[in-house]
């Protein structure tokens, strides 16, 4: 092989690595997804030859903060409106993506192994119960969706001082798995992942439903291919993984 050619062959493998990293689409998702968006990875890709899922899971406000700071990512998955509201606000999104996809619950679990038995709000005073798991209001959504409830029933003044304070939901949900808070609020979906350790002891009501935006991020490298994911999680196929992990319809 000339050196020319030599040359040429490694200027075309060069751009096929280029563009194989362009068709790279980095997610930004809320932590309570995680399982999921996984399982909802091969399918996509298998349907984009090409195209390869990155994921970012964290709580949606710090999420929003990376974003905002210019962390590449090409769609942005909150688990409320607030948050997506706020990057909206802050020109982040593609006008016109922005869509809901599911809805989740709030609920209260206890570990399935000697756990507490609660069967309201109210109950979460007992002398029994000396910690509670939850998001950080400030930063977390499931959070803010637990002292909501809690101040509309005039309870947080009395749970606050138990609560162990998570920065995303699934750090609460391990909090009440491994037995290190008697009670902890999370989503019905993150219950579901770990079912065999903790048991939900009741759903909780919310101002506002539960129901999680996703849109395609303004400055993205793969616009188009956030938009397929869009269009995916959307579909028959993406719904019914989303199903499977207990998500309802938006």
């Amino acid at each position: 092989m000339t050196v020319a050619r030599r040359g040429a062959v490694l200027t075309l493998a060069l751009m096929a690595a280029g563009f194989a990293h362009a068709a790279d689409v980095t997610v930004s998702a809320a932590a309570s997804l995680t399982n999921a968006f996984k399982e909802l990875a091969p399918a996509f890709e298998s349907a984009h030859p090409g195209t390869k899922l990155q994921f970012n899971f964290a709580a949606s406000d710090a999420l929003l903060a990376q974003i905002a700071k210019g962390a590449p990512v090409d769609v942005f998955a909150s688990a409320d409106q607030e948050t997506m509201d706020k990057a909206q606000q802050q020109k982040l999104l593609v006008d016109g993506t922005r869509r809901n996809f599911v809805s989740n619950a709030l609920v209260v679990i206890t570990p399935s192994e000697g756990g507490q038995s609660l069967k309201a709000l109210a109950d979460l005073q007992q002398p029994g119960v000396k910690r509670v798991a939850i998001g950080k209001p400030e930063g977390v959504p499931a959070g803010r969706y637990a002292k909501s409830a809690l101040e509309k029933a005039n309870l947080w003044a009395a749970v606050e001082p138990k609560a162990v304070f998570a920065q995303n939901v699934r750090q609460a949900l391990d909090y009440v798995s491994r037995g290190e808070a008697e009670a902890g609020f999370v989503y019905a979906t993150d219950a579901f992942v770990l079912k065999d350790k903790v048991k939900i002891l009741f759903s909780v009501p919310t101002e506002t439903p539960i129901s999680y935006p996703i849109a395609v991020v303004n400055g993205g490298q793969n616009a188009d291919g956030g938009k397929q994911f869009l269009a995916f999680v959307a579909s028959p196929a993406g719904q019914a993984v989303l199903a499977k992990y207990g998500f309802q319809k938006p």
